[in-house]
């Protein structure tokens, strides 16, 4: 970690499988944050793969989330963050003393269609929106939803 990225806001997402929940929210806070803000997502079972779905419905909206693989929790991600965010994963989700925890209450998009998935996707982005705001960190991305595109 550089000497910059020692001092950014960092916030780790964690899901089972970092498959859809997760990546959709890292990709909303990288969109928005931008440079001021450190992000990870990590499992505590990871996928194979990113749902192609989450995919899809990010695509929508203009943030390219295929490119990035399933990776598993590790304690440096949560050691070096400040506010870690869980979605699911109860008791398999690790806890360290000091750090900011919100858990997020969100439906799975595993084995849902894009309907559904677009749903959980939007209630994401107005968490991240409201997770943004409470860090501090000037939005910078597009992903501001007077220009994300509507629902399709």
């Amino acid at each position: 970690m550089t000497a910059q990225q020692q001092h950014l806001p960092t916030v780790t997402f964690v899901c089972v499988h970092n498959a859809g929940r997760s990546q959709m929210a890292a990709g909303f806070l990288r969109e928005l944050g931008g440079d001021h803000v450190q992000v990870y997502s990590g499992g505590t079972q990871p996928a194979e793969a990113i749902n192609p779905v989450a995919v899809e419905a990010m695509a929508e909206v203009g943030i390219d989330i295929s490119g990035r693989g399933t990776n598993e929790l590790s304690a440096d991600m949560l050691q070096e963050s400040q506010v870690v965010v869980t979605m699911g994963c109860g008791d398999d989700c690790p806890y360290y003393p000091g750090k900011r925890y919100e858990d997020w209450k969100l439906e799975d998009p595993a084995g849902k269609d894009l309907t559904a998935v677009r749903q959980i996707r939007d209630e994401i982005r107005a968490r991240v929106e409201e997770l943004v705001s409470s860090l501090g960190v000037q939005s910078t991305g597009p992903a501001d939803p007077r220009t994300l595109p509507a629902e399709l």
